[in-house]
């Protein structure tokens, strides 16, 4: 699948700003199943300063610097990604779950290897009893740890309720596992805890899922939206196998890697600092529009 992608965010401040520092987290990663041919971010105002690099989770970062008084910020990022098929192994062949567990613990990691770093809290998602006896009844002994993860996926899906207004932001996984409901990042912050809380390494995956209309409607401007998932580590063999506990599926050729890290506060598609303003209205709408419909 080849896509266009446009990514707009708008903030509205209630005062003037004078200074504004920015970092952005908007450029789909370039993956064995994901090419990004070109990409382009547009801001208003101009910032005075830019740059980009690379943060510790090889996510592309653009840096920014707006000068001068201005009561609005708009960022346009603009992509074009093609997506190929993925293929999984057979969830009966991946190794047992504890063998993982216990090669990754510290000690036993070799020089250079990533999994361990996400086996631990982090500041959106913490570990605890709770988290562990929720995930270990899809973990008996022995059982392959792509099946363990696959029945884990589908009792998030079953068991709980996406609803907007049971969460914002700032909500605690705790509640979102007493209260059984939340949005995507939700779902994935507490897949995160509960694998992490039994010893297994799991990262947070932010990007976009792409949303067909209903059938005989035109896809309507701005209607699609972020979407967060998680990737687990199932061995050197199998790798790192993405999961989405919204869907109750695993990802293909609709879902579009932007960024991960150990949980959102990592990959932010924008966040900053402002000198002035007050308050602020935010308004983002994301295009994620299949090339044959161009």
């Amino acid at each position: 699948m080849k896509y266009r992608l446009i990514h707009r965010t708008k903030y509205s401040y209630e005062g003037a700003v004078t200074v504004s520092h920015h970092l952005a987290r908007l450029a789909p990663r370039t993956l064995p199943g994901q090419r990004c041919p070109w990409h382009e971010l547009e801001i208003k105002p101009v910032p005075v300063g830019r740059g980009v690099h690379l943060d510790s989770f090889g996510n592309t970062t653009t840096y920014f610097e707006v000068e001068g008084k201005h009561e609005q910020l708009e960022v346009i990022a603009r992509s074009m990604v093609e997506v190929f098929p993925t293929k999984h192994p057979e969830a009966g062949t991946t190794p047992p779950w504890e063998r993982i567990r216990d090669a990754c613990q510290l000690e036993k990691l070799t020089p250079g290897s990533e999994s361990g770093a996400f086996r631990f809290s982090s500041p959106m998602v913490p570990l605890g009893k709770e988290f562990a006896d929720f995930a270990i009844t899809e973990f008996p002994p022995g059982r392959p740890i792509l099946e363990g993860v696959l029945a884990l996926t589908n009792r998030i899906f079953r068991d709980f309720k996406f609803d907007p207004k049971a969460t914002d932001v700032t909500t605690p996984v705790s509640e979102v596992l007493k209260k059984r409901a939340g949005v995507c990042q939700d779902f994935a912050h507490l897949m995160l805890a509960c694998l992490r809380s039994i010893g297994l390494p799991a990262r947070y995956v932010s990007g976009y899922l792409e949303t067909a209309p209903p059938p005989g409607k035109p896809r309507l401007t701005g209607a699609d939206a972020s979407h967060a998932w998680v990737s687990v580590f199932c061995g050197e063999s199998a790798g790192w196998i993405d999961t989405d506990p919204t869907n109750n599926i695993l990802p293909g050729e609709r879902h579009i890697t932007v960024a991960w890290g150990r949980d959102f506060s990592d990959v932010s598609p924008l966040r900053g600092v402002t000198l002035g303003a007050g308050g602020q209205r935010l308004a983002v709408a994301v295009d994620v529009i299949p090339v044959d419909e161009l």
